[in-house]
Parts: C-alpha cells; sequence; structure tokens
C-alpha cells in the first residue's frame, strides 16, 4: 500500500485543503459575528452622530478658514486669489492686534482666576445644609441661561455715566463722589476701566457654570473616604487639597478648558458693550477679527486674525490634555 493510498489519497488530501482554506476563511466572518465585534461596532454606530457634528460644524468651518486666510477673500470680489501668509504678515504688523493680543491674555487669565474664586466659593456654599437648598441650586444658573444680549444689555445700563445703579451704590456707601465729580468713574468711557468692565460681565455670567462642575465633582466622592480622612485628624483644607481635589481632577481639567475656551473666544460682551473701545482699550482678538473681515469686508484678514486663536488654546489644551491621560493610569 503506498502513502498516498494509506493517507486517503490525492483526493482526501484536497478535501483537508479545502476544508481549511474554508475554514479560515469563515473565522473572520465568526469574528464579526462575535459578542465583542457587536459591542465594538455598536459603540462606533452610537459615537458617528458626535464625530459627524464634529466635522461638519467644527471641522469645515476651520477648514474654510484657513483656506480664507491664505486668500485675498473679500466681500466685494466674487473670487479670491491665493496670496500665502500675507495675511498673518499683516496681521502681525498691525500696532491693533498686538494691543487685542494682550488684552485677550488679560481678558482671559483674570477671568479664569476670579471664576475660579467665586465658583469654588458658591460650589461650598451650596454643598451646605440649608432650607431651600434645591431652590437656590435651581436660581443659580440663571446668569448662564439667560440669553447673553439681554443680560449684555442690562449691564450696560448698569454702566451708564449718568444712571449707573453701581455709582449710585457706591456713591451712596462714600467710596466714590457725586455725579460729575472727578471721583465718577465712566466705565465704559475710560480707558482703565474699560476691560475691567467686561471682565465683571464675564466672571458673573461664567462663574455658575464653574459652580456647577465643581459641586457636581464634589457630590462625585464617596462621604466614607472623606470620613475616613476626617477621622485620621486632616483639616477642612487638607481634606480638599489631599483627597478631593486629586480624585475630581479629571472634571476639573475638562471644566477649565471648556470655560478657557469660551472665554477667550467671547465675542459677543465685548462687542455689546463697547466694541472694542475707548482707544482700543478693550479690544480682543475675536472682536477684532470681526471688525475686520465682516464690518470691513477683509474676510482673508479677518480669519487669519481669528487663527492667531488656535496657537494660544492648543498648548494649554496638549497640556490639559496629557495630563489627564496620566491620571488614568
Amino acid at each position: 500500500m503506498t502513502a498516498s493510498s494509506s493517507s486517503g489519497g490525492p483526493d482526501a488530501a484536497g478535501a483537508r485543503a479545502a476544508a481549511i482554506s474554508v475554514a479560515s476563511r469563515a473565522r473572520p466572518s465568526g469574528w464579526l459575528r462575535s459578542q465583542a465585534s457587536r459591542r465594538l461596532g455598536f459603540g462606533y454606530l452610537l459615537l458617528a452622530p458626535a464625530v459627524l457634528y464634529v466635522l461638519l460644524l467644527v471641522g469645515a468651518p476651520f477648514l474654510f478658514s484657513i483656506y480664507l486666510s491664505l486668500s485675498d477673500a473679500n466681500v466685494g470680489d466674487p473670487v479670491a486669489s491665493f496670496v500665502g501668509l500675507e495675511n498673518f504678515r499683516a496681521a502681525l504688523e498691525s500696532d491693533v492686534f498686538y494691543t487685542a493680543l494682550w488684552n485677550s491674555i488679560v481678558f482671559t487669565v483674570v477671568a479664569a482666576i476670579f471664576k475660579g474664586l467665586l465658583g469654588t466659593t458658591l460650589a461650598f456654599l451650596l454643598l451646605q445644609p440649608f432650607w431651600g437648598r434645591k431652590f437656590v441650586r435651581g436660581l443659580v444658573v440663571i446668569p448662564f441661561t439667560l440669553p447673553i444680549s439681554i443680560s449684555v444689555l442690562s449691564w450696560k445700563w448698569m454702566y451708564d455715566s449718568q444712571f449707573s445703579v453701581i455709582n449710585w451704590f457706591l456713591s451712596r456707601i462714600g467710596i466714590i463722589g457725586s455725579y460729575g465729580s472727578e471721583s465718577w468713574p465712566v466705565w465704559l468711557g475710560q480707558a482703565h476701566l474699560a476691560l475691567a468692565a467686561c471682565i465683571i460681565v464675564n466672571v458673573w455670567r461664567s462663574f455658575p457654570f464653574s459652580a456647577i462642575v465643581l459641586l457636581a465633582g464634589f457630590t462625585s466622592v464617596p462621604t466614607e473616604i472623606l470620613d475616613a480622612a476626617r477621622v485620621d485628624g486632616t483639616s477642612f483644607m487638607q481634606r480638599f487639597r489631599f483627597v478631593v481635589v486629586p480624585m475630581i481632577a479629571p472634571i476639573l481639567l475638562i471644566g477649565f478648558l471648556f470655560d478657557t475656551v469660551f472665554t477667550l473666544s467671547d465675542l459677543s460682551i465685548v462687542y455689546l458693550l463697547t466694541q472694542g473701545g475707548p482707544a482700543n482699550a478693550s479690544k480682543i482678538l475675536p472682536v477684532l477679527a470681526y471688525q475686520v473681515g465682516i464690518q470691513a469686508g477683509a474676510l482673508g484678514r479677518g480669519a487669519a486674525i481669528s487663527l492667531f486663536l488656535f496657537p494660544l488654546l492648543m498648548p494649554l489644551m496638549i497640556l490639559l490634555l496629557r495630563n489627564l491621560k496620566r491620571r488614568e493610569y
């Protein structure tokens, strides 16, 4: 008997090869039918609307702004031609650009400091048990939910040079003099007060968001851990610094990132209050980009100015996200 006949002959060997080939081809389809692959595919399906939203409403305008910044696009010209980095060079040669850049940094940093302090204080107060706490928590979000035009116009009336309720109160308690005196502040008409007035409105409108984020983080800390730290003899600040903050650090970082992006790109408050005046004292980059690109019609230069916000935010985003990634391990 030959070897081929003992093993079933060439037909048997071919059948075994065909069976192996069919099994190898069937293995991927079996993997696709597995529970893990179905769960993974379902997860991607759930993420698809969010990814599509980001691509259409964020990615597409961003790419279009890059296209405009590299062209001489103008409202009156139907066709735009490529000019390279000319719009960026023109922005860097403008003194107004550096004023707006400095004002943007001051506006963002000072507002972030005060929102952090006020938001933390308010979150601690809302954690305390008192009558009507749920109702007060609902009232806290009113500044953040009001239409921005209504709230800013109300502040503009309170900042009025003649009928300012803020000045009336300060005059009543003796901090400033009467109307017409040198100590009577003109909030939106004096260079050293205009940017501060805009920062106050931004802080008033946004610090409830910081308080809500912190309150959500505080309530997520298990009470058993806080009780154990209290038994160990730690003070309130020690528990907050060494127990609470490390546990809610991801929430704090994400909230801080969102708040920074919203503050740096805030156009409505400054434009509705001062339009960047007086004498560019309160002009920030979003206002300058709007005035150059939309009001003056120089779409290319306006897009180039707005893109300078990207390198301001990118280092902070990378730093925060890398810190957040390290905390996962």
